[in-house]
């Protein structure tokens, strides 16, 4: 149905409505009057409205505009990479956690790299993952290292870790 079938339909249910309500007097003359006069109101104000919607004499959106409807894309952090940046900074502040979670993480990836691109295993060529990885960073990675007797104090420097880290991507 058009648009403009509708509108008349829609006239001509306020007018009935008139009519019916002027012959049954629910209320007085001149409110039923004032309701028929606010219902071809909103009927123009509809009217109007769709016509302005449906016209195109309006010009094209301006750069601004187009922008705003541009969907913005939200730059999300992989939640492992979220993950790994805590448990160093955890492990920079506290023994418990350096030994507990980040030492575990880093033994991980050094067996990991070191099984890839050496074909060593960590634990079963401890030898040879050693020589791989340098005495100071075998000492803090190695299997079966037992964590201190106190785990209240700090934690490993991020200097420390940050070296670590760097002799494990350079295997």
């Amino acid at each position: 149905m058009s648009i403009r079938r509708r509108f008349v339909g829609m006239l001509f249910a306020a007018t009935l409505g008139l009519a019916v309500a002027l012959g049954v007097r629910p209320a007085s003359t001149e409110r039923i009057l004032a309701a028929y006069a606010l219902a071809l109101a909103g009927l123009g104000a509809l009217a109007l409205t769709r016509a302005a919607n449906t016209s195109n004499e309006y010009p094209p959106d301006s750069v601004f505009e187009q922008w705003l409807r541009v969907p913005v894309e939200v730059n999300v952090r992989p939640p492992q990479l979220v993950r790994i940046e805590r448990e160093i900074t955890l492990g920079s502040l506290t023994d418990a956690h350096l030994h507990r979670s980040l030492l575990p993480l880093l033994r991980e990836a050094a067996a990991t790299r070191l099984a890839a691109h050496h074909d060593v295993d960590l634990e079963r060529r401890p030898e040879e993952a050693r020589r791989l990885l340098g005495d100071d960073v075998w000492e803090v990675l190695r299997p079966g290292r037992p964590e201190p007797l106190d785990l209240s104090g700090a934690g490993m420097s991020l200097r420390k870790i940050g070296a670590l880290v760097g002799t494990l991507e350079r295997l």
